[in-house]
């Protein structure tokens, strides 16, 4: 029988990463049940996308000028990283995501998203010339055989190219937004980051809206949540606070510690908190089909970051047989830093 968690265990987890990140897609998965509960009121996407991405930017507007007090200099250092972040990995990933929900279903569109795990490996393949490690390869199999059983894509399933290719633009900007944010050498703290993505992104969908390129319907008609009927605005509040503001800074945290491919990897248990906060939120039951999916998802994440572990520790062992006679480097990092 294994040992209970200390304190310490618990505070090792966290400052790892996999812990902030795990509570990312655990907020991120509250995303699905207040926007439907939103949308079967009349709400139209368009318009619950830009009401969250404005009122989280709002939100984090105020911290955001605390933190960068003094600094001013790093917006212009790392505008073209904020701007891209909110183009691409905020308002370009939601949008793309919507018009192929328009086309397929909400189950097909999710999948080809998340394809980006695997989008992140063939990348980085291709870019390095160095084939992935076994454990990786497995990992990302493992993975999206859990994401199709959590989906559960069974029966007739509705195919449109357009909508495929649709689907495989969110899941490009995906693969955008955690290389972005999981720049080591960039100095810009997570709080910026996010509040300065959420605005541009809220601007774009504004725009877009305003273009008449996507309808942008509202309502103050009560939601549904569990057993509970509330005011609009309570369902409004989890969208903006929860599956925004803390999703947002969190993955932004994991991501910087993490880095790119553990941490998409990591993302894909949003798809199983999703399932959960829809059976708690939506009284829509998961299947065992789909609880084995979950479990296949945690496993490919785990084989991923045990490969990652053991690359890092090879890495390290080959650096200290190059210079014998030096003694042990000053930690470098997230984990130095004291993020």
């Amino acid at each position: 029988m294994s040992a209970p968690m200390t304190k310490t265990d618990a505070k090792n987890f966290l400052a790892s990463g996999l812990g902030i990140a795990l509570f990312s897609s655990a907020v991120f998965g509250t995303s699905g049940s207040f926007a439907k509960s939103m949308l079967e009121t009349g709400w139209s996407p368009g318009a619950a996308v830009a009401v969250r991405l404005t009122g989280a930017a709002l939100i984090l507007a105020i911290p955001a000028v605390v933190v960068l007090r003094g600094r001013w200099h790093q917006l212009k250092e790392n505008w073209l990283t904020i701007l891209l972040f909110g183009l691409i990995g905020v308002a370009g990933c939601q949008l793309f995501y919507f018009n192929a929900v328009a086309r397929l279903s909400v189950g097909v569109a999710l999948l080809l998203e998340y394809l980006a795990p695997v989008m992140i490996v063939l990348w980085l393949w291709i870019s390095t010339r160095r084939r992935p490690r076994a454990l990786t390869a497995a990992g990302a199999l493992l993975s999206l055989g859990g994401l199709v059983l959590v989906l559960d894509l069974t029966g007739a399933v509705k195919v449109d190219f357009v909508g495929v290719l649709w689907g495989m633009a969110a899941a490009v900007c995906l693969v955008i937004y955690f290389f972005i944010t999981a720049k080591e050498n960039d100095t810009l703290p997570p709080l910026v980051l996010a509040s300065g993505g959420l605005l541009v992104g809220a601007v774009v969908m504004w725009l877009v809206g305003g273009l008449g390129l996507l309808p942008m319907t509202f309502s103050t008609a009560d939601t549904t949540l569990g057993p509970w009927t509330v005011p609009w605005w309570v369902s409004a509040v989890g969208l903006i606070i929860l599956a925004t503001v803390l999703a947002y800074v969190s993955g932004i945290m994991a991501a910087r510690s993490l880095g790119s491919k553990v941490a998409s990897f990591v993302s894909l248990t949003e798809v199983l908190f999703a399932v959960i906060w829809a059976w708690l939120l939506l009284g829509e039951l998961p299947g065992p089909i789909q609880l084995l999916g979950g479990l296949l998802i945690v496993g490919g994440v785990v084989l991923v970051r045990v490969d990652e572990l053991r690359g890092d520790r090879r890495a390290a062992g080959a650096r200290a047989l190059d210079h014998p006679n030096d003694v042990e480097p000053v930690p470098s990092g997230p984990a130095a830093e004291g993020r």
